[in-house]
């Protein structure tokens, strides 16, 4: 079995998702001090970082049903472990970050099936990927950001993964 079959499946993204909310929220507590005006506390509480993850998980699942159920569970593992260190820590967290980003984890397979879909060829996969491209810096703009440094390493990454990967 290969190791991208191992870790890209429910079940292990479901764990890797638990770890993954555990390790941020951790983030969040002791890495807010910036260094040349950046903090890893900040580049992981932004949209963007998720959306990338996103679409790298989808797009290397081995189908369409992979990559939803991927994604879907990744993101609630996430959620579940982030919420509760930051219950269990007493940090700062508010019901409506936990609506949103609850509604963000029930709409990701839908995501997940629009990023599959662009890597056929035609227009509209080139529309879907301009859309994220689009959907990146709305989501910044709504959620209160702007366009950072990190930002421009994010977007070499999704160009790499949506234009210049190999779609197959």
């Amino acid at each position: 079995m290969k190791v991208k079959n191992f870790i890209l499946n429910p079940p292990a993204m479901f764990v890797i998702g638990l770890l993954t909310g555990f390790v941020v929220k951790e983030m969040d507590i002791h890495f807010y001090a910036q260094r040349f005006g950046i903090s890893l506390s900040d580049i992981f509480s932004t949209v963007g970082v998720w959306i990338v993850i996103g679409v790298a998980i989808s797009l290397y699942s081995k189908n369409t049903k992979f990559a939803m159920a991927n994604i879907f569970t990744f993101c609630i593992g996430m959620l579940i472990t982030y919420y509760i260190t930051a219950r269990l820590t007493h940090s700062v967290y508010g019901w409506t970050y936990i609506k949103g980003w609850t509604l963000f984890a029930c709409v990701s397979p839908v995501m997940a099936w629009l990023v599959i879909q662009a890597k056929k060829r035609g227009i509209v996969p080139v529309l879907i990927r301009i859309g994220i491209f689009a959907g990146y810096i709305f989501m910044n703009i709504l959620l209160g950001g702007f366009i950072k440094v990190y930002d421009l390493v994010f977007f070499m990454i999704l160009i790499y993964l949506l234009f210049i990967k190999k779609m197959s």
